[in-house]
């Protein structure tokens, strides 16, 4: 179950929250710019680290004013603004004190809190996060505030809407379709174009140098070594500039925290506020995975040229977007030529996998799948262990138009309408015993 949103009253804001797990430390996460309580949770890897941060601690999340679920403002918001929001949050769920995770520009803010406020913060942890907006003789990391900084921050109305930033925030998944468009999702929900250049601006004028002095609460600094979005040695100033500090840098070029190797940032926090790091044991579920792929996909496009190889593709895309969509699959991720869904029973991945190769046929398209049945690890968005691998084996040895499938799925269907044909026994490589494989009929 999602945690219940709730509501509480900073001055005439009404700022959202929710609050999950019961661990015995509060851990308040003070989000980036941009952010959406209930949308965050469509994202598998999203979820799965808040999971994480709640197994360990009573997990408190809100939106910004201005953003997400919370209030919209006409006016800038000052941090002063934003840190009387913290406080209201943390009175309504109880919190006497609470460990801040400032994330992005959330970390300036959380700065603030932690050195006015250091009887209600028990630690500071930062992320990918910065001292100053703005360039400055001595901070050369910020950005100018020149007619290019302005023709950017105008983008923002033209292309705000889709997957603006990805590329830079999380280049890791920029070519996930699927992720492309939450991503789009939880940015048109988090705040309007306007909204998001008012943000900017007041991002642009922060400067908490001067106070990293004055934080006498423990302090982890955390930073990926390429983030894209925030150079690692603003992480590494703030380190340098807080008292007692410590700095991890973490590798990886994703600026999103829940992107990428999550798992690190999770093990540092929790030894950070517990002193125990403790082994995440996967996530495994049972699905059925479907395999696809384009036969004699490289002759095809030396024949067809880049262009109309590129055209080819993007009916390829489409039509198995729609059928995996319309048996209710999840598409995983495209393997260039090919796709990898996951199903929740292996009737609905045998159907899909048959309408695909029709509506293929019928664009000049040859693809060949397969189906297995069987317990995969969550990784993120992604899914892995031994049944993806048997999977992918299954599938070389197709042919074009036909769709293969393990005994496991053939028998999970018995009394279905389906009909298969032996196809013979199989040492599958890098796959332990024999493996008897079966071909779906017209």
């Amino acid at each position: 179950m999602l945690p219940e949103t709730k509501y509480a009253q900073s001055g005439d804001v009404s700022i959202a929250y929710q609050v999950m797990g019961d661990g015995p430390l509060d851990l308040l996460i003070v989000p980036g710019f941009i952010s959406h309580l209930e949308q965050a949770w469509e994202d598998p890897s999203y979820t799965r680290f808040l999971q994480r941060l709640a197994s360990f601690s009573r997990l408190i999340r809100f939106d910004k004013r201005g953003t997400g679920l919370s209030d919209r403002i006409a006016e800038i918001p000052t941090l002063d603004q934003r840190m009387d929001d913290v406080r209201v949050v943390m009175d309504a769920v109880g919190s006497q004190r609470a460990a801040l995770f400032g994330i992005s520009e959330g970390g300036p803010m959380s700065v603030l809190f932690a050195a006015t406020y250091p009887e209600r913060t028990s630690a500071l942890i930062l992320y990918g996060s910065i001292a100053k907006g703005s360039w400055a003789p001595d901070y050369p990391w910020g950005s100018k505030p020149d007619a290019n900084w302005e023709k950017w921050l105008e983008s923002f109305r033209k292309d705000w809407g889709g997957p603006i930033g990805i590329e830079s925030w999380a280049p890791s998944i920029a070519h996930d379709e699927r992720l492309r468009q939450w991503w789009a999702k939880y940015l048109r929900l988090g705040g309007s174009p306007s909204a998001v250049i008012r943000l900017w601006r007041m991002n642009h004028q922060i400067d908490v140098r001067p106070i990293l002095p004055a934080i006498h609460v423990p302090t982890l600094v955390l930073h990926r070594s390429g983030d894209r979005a925030v150079e690692v040695e603003e992480g590494r100033y703030l380190a340098e500039h807080i008292p007692g500090a410590r700095f991890v840098e973490l590798a990886g070029n994703d600026h999103l925290w829940w992107v990428g190797d999550s798992d690190s940032i999770g093990n540092e926090i929790e030894e950070f506020l517990t002193g125990e790091r403790h082994a995440v044991e996967p996530d495994r579920i049972l699905v059925t995975i479907l395999f696809t792929d384009i036969v004699a996909s490289t002759q095809r496009a030396a024949e067809m040229g880049d262009r109309g190889w590129r055209d080819l593709l993007d009916h390829h895309n489409a039509v198995m977007q729609a059928e995996i969509d319309h048996f209710k699959g999840r598409v995983v991720k495209s393997t260039g030529d090919g796709y990898l869904a996951t199903f929740d029973g292996p009737a609905r991945a045998i159907h899909c996998a048959c309408a695909a190769s029709q509506e293929m046929r019928r664009l000049g398209i040859e693809i060949r799948s397969a189906v297995h049945t069987g317990e995969v690890e969550l990784i993120g968005s992604d899914v892995g262990g031994i049944t993806v691998h048997t999977a992918a084996r299954v599938l070389a040895q197709a042919k074009a138009n036909e769709v293969w499938t393990s005994r496991t799925v053939k028998d999970l269907v018995a009394g279905s309408r389906f009909k298969f044909s032996e196809r013979g026994t199989y040492t599958l490589k890098g796959v332990s015993g024999d493996w008897p494989l079966f071909m779906v009929e017209p």
